[in-house]
C-alpha cells in the first residue's frame, strides 16, 4: 500500500500545484476540495465537499485511512475576503474563517486515524499571520488563529513521530484574488510569485529524507 498525501483546497491555485508535483512522486494523492479538479491519474482522488463542514472531513479521513498509510497531510484550503475594517459583515467573517475550521477538522481527524503517530502536518497560511494590514483585519485574525494552532501542535508533539510544519507564503500568482480586484488588480497579481515554484519549494522540504524538520517557512518575492 502506498504512502498517502492528503492536501485540502487542491483544485486550484497552490493546491493544484501542490497536487502536480506530488503526483510526481512515488505517492496517492488525495484533494478535499469543494470544486472538482481536472486530474486523471491512478495515484489520485478527489474528495468534492467543504473543509469545514465535520460530517465531511469525517467520512473522508476514514475512507482515506482505508487506501493506504496516511504519512502527509497538507492544510491548504481557505478564501479571503479583503475589506476595511467597518466594511466586514458576517458573510465575509464566515468565509475566512473555515480555513481555520478546516485545518483543525482535518487535523484532529488525521491524528486519530493515525493514532497520533508517524505522521507530517504542515499548515500553509500566509504572510498575513505575520503583520496585520488595514484590509486584511478579519483575514489576518484568521491567519493568526492558525498560527497559534500550528505552534500549539508543535508544543503538543515535540520529541514525537509527529512532525509539524508552518508555512508563510507571501503573494501567489493565482485566481485567489478574483474576487477582490478593488485592491489586488491582475497587474499587481501577475507580480505575484509562481504557484508550481511556491510548490516545489514547499514539497522539496517535506520530501526530504534528511534527518530534520524544517519548523516554519517563510517564502516571498524577490
Amino acid at each position: 500500500m502506498k504512502d498517502i498525501l492528503i492536501v485540502t483546497g487542491g483544485s486550484n491555485g497552490l493546491g493544484k500545484s501542490i497536487v502536480k508535483y506530488s503526483l510526481s512522486k512515488d505517492l496517492m494523492v488525495c484533494n478535499l476540495d469543494k470544486e472538482k479538479s481536472i486530474f486523471d491519474n491512478i495515484n489520485y482522488k478527489e474528495f468534492i465537499g467543504d473543509v469545514s463542514d465535520e460530517q465531511f472531513i469525517k467520512y473522508s479521513i476514514k475512507e482515506i485511512s482505508e487506501l493506504g498509510n496516511i504519512k502527509y497531510l497538507i492544510n491548504n484550503a481557505g478564501e479571503p475576503s479583503f475589506k476595511l475594517p467597518a466594511e466586514y459583515e458576517k458573510e465575509d467573517i464566515d468565509k475566512c474563517f473555515k480555513g481555520l475550521q478546516g485545518m483543525i477538522l482535518c487535523s484532529a481527524n488525521t491524528l486519530r486515524i493515525k493514532n497520533e503517530q508517524d505522521l507530517k502536518i504542515v499548515n500553509i497560511m500566509s504572510s498575513a499571520a505575520l503583520r496585520g494590514n488595514k484590509q486584511e483585519s478579519v483575514y489576518c485574525a484568521t491567519k493568526w488563529g492558525e498560527k497559534g494552532y500550528t505552534e500549539s501542535l508543535k508544543v503538543a508533539y515535540k520529541g514525537t513521530s509527529i512532525k509539524v510544519i508552518g508555512v508563510y507564503p507571501g503573494g501567489i500568482n493565482t485566481e485567489f484574488y478574483k474576487n477582490s480586484r478593488d485592491y489586488v488588480t491582475v497587474e499587481k497579481q501577475n507580480t505575484f510569485m509562481n504557484p508550481n515554484e511556491v510548490a516545489k519549494i514547499i514539497c522539496d522540504n517535506i520530501f526530504s529524507d534528511l534527518n530534520l524538520n524544517v519548523a516554519d517557512l517563510i517564502i516571498e518575492r524577490n
